[in-house]
């Protein structure tokens, strides 16, 4: 069921290459033993909320910014007739696409005790400087850098910032790393206390929500945004975005400096462009730790 989900919901913008990708990191279905084990079910925790709505159907009001859904009720019901109501909310329609770019931190020292002694490997400051020469080379007007506040993510940024001189920077402990979920099916090098969960994937969640939506009102022109963070944190952004069940976010796989590139249009569809791109690296360039 979640596969047919996946390929209807490719119909609001996924980018071609990227599908097979995603539609692989979403198909739950039984067993292939051949027993008659029913599929692992994960209920997803209360913070979460109706993260998608159900099989086949796609929340045009995900962010909570689907212009209707804006309208006062009351006036809404107040006979002053359609073409008022349609005014209104036209009113609160966006007018700008944004561009978000989640960029994994590049590779760093795994074994330091500390977190603030995580700092980047020789290799993890190249990968930095072409992760930076690369979103230099996009020519675009990038608007602000939103990074984690982990030593690993500060470090990347300090080094991609070179290269896009005049762009504004800001530190966010919500963007920091941890367990966004429980993932389906389970997995057996990774497990994390229950209570990782309920902190750090209310804090990821709370990042999705403040971050990932739908442009201003306000906004007249296309942004350009980029987020430098961690990959659990860039997959499960992506899974919500889509509206792609979000337990299955550990079956995505993403490289050390890798560009993720979502878009959200004006209606609140959202494509996904690039999915932990690192083709502009030589091969012995590229990690994943």
């Amino acid at each position: 069921m979640a596969f047919r989900q996946a390929l209807q919901l490719a119909a609001c913008g996924l980018a071609g290459g990227s599908a097979a990708v995603l539609f692989s990191a979403v198909a739950v279905g039984k067993p292939r033993g051949g027993g008659d084990a029913e599929p692992r079910v994960v209920e997803p925790p209360a913070w979460a909320g109706a993260a998608h709505p159900g099989p086949g159907v796609w929340n045009p009001n995900w962010d909570r910014r689907e212009p209707l859904s804006l309208v006062n009720l009351r006036k809404r019901h107040s006979g002053s007739g359609d073409e008022d109501l349609a005014s209104r909310i036209d009113n609160y329609k966006a007018k700008a696409t944004r561009h978000i770019f989640l960029i994994r931190h590049s590779q760093y020292h795994t074994d330091a005790p500390r977190e603030k002694d995580r700092t980047l490997t020789p290799l993890g400051r190249e990968q930095a400087e072409l992760t930076g020469l690369r979103l230099a080379s996009l020519g675009l007007k990038f608007n602000k850098i939103v990074h984690s506040s982990m030593t690993r993510a500060v470090e990347t940024t300090d080094i991609i910032s070179k290269h896009l001189p005049g762009v504004s920077t800001v530190s966010t402990d919500l963007l920091r790393e941890g367990a966004p979920i429980e993932p389906d099916p389970p997995v057996s090098h990774w497990k994390p206390e229950a209570v990782q969960y309920y902190e750090d994937g209310a804090r990821i969640e709370a990042a999705f929500r403040n971050y990932i939506h739908r442009a201003d009102v306000k906004q007249q022109e296309d942004s350009y945004e980029i987020f430098i963070c961690h990959a659990n944190v860039i997959r499960y952004i992506v899974c919500r975005a889509l509206q792609f069940p979000p337990e299955g976010w550990l079956r995505l796989s993403l490289n050390n400096g890798s560009i993720t590139h979502l878009v959200v249009r004006p209606d609140g569809c959202v494509a996904l462009r690039a999915l932990g791109d690192t083709g502009f690296m030589p091969p012995d360039k590229i990690s994943r730790s």
